[in-house]
């Protein structure tokens, strides 16, 4: 996969966002991570319908990068089965889209 991507996944408390978002910017796998607050998931887990309130990371990264940002966002997530869910971007502003390539370049 190349290009822009969003990468959506949701998490219970406002303290894991906060990391997870921070550490995924300052680690370059992501340009920006919008921290939506007010999601109420309903779900089938383990034969039983939940609900939930949680908030949902939508990240913004590129296809290059989506392997990665997946392994890390892995290692920090606390559920036990975390979404990642990844949905390309058609298109869009192309001096953002420039700014997101740029943003989560590897430094040589």
């Amino acid at each position: 996969m190349t290009g822009p991507v969003v990468v959506l996944s949701a998490v219970g408390a406002p303290p894991d966002a906060q990391r997870i978002a921070r550490a995924l910017v300052e680690e370059r796998l992501a340009a920006c991570v919008n921290v939506v607050p007010g999601v109420v998931s309903i779900y089938r887990w383990k034969g039983v319908v939940e609900k939930e309130d949680e908030l949902l990371l939508v990240i913004k990264t590129i296809g290059e990068r989506v392997e990665q940002l997946k392994a890390r966002l892995l290692q920090l997530h606390p559920y036990e089965l975390p979404e990642v869910v990844v949905i390309p971007i058609g298109g869009g502003h192309a001096p953002y889209l420039e700014w997101l390539a740029e943003q989560v370049r590897p430094l040589s």
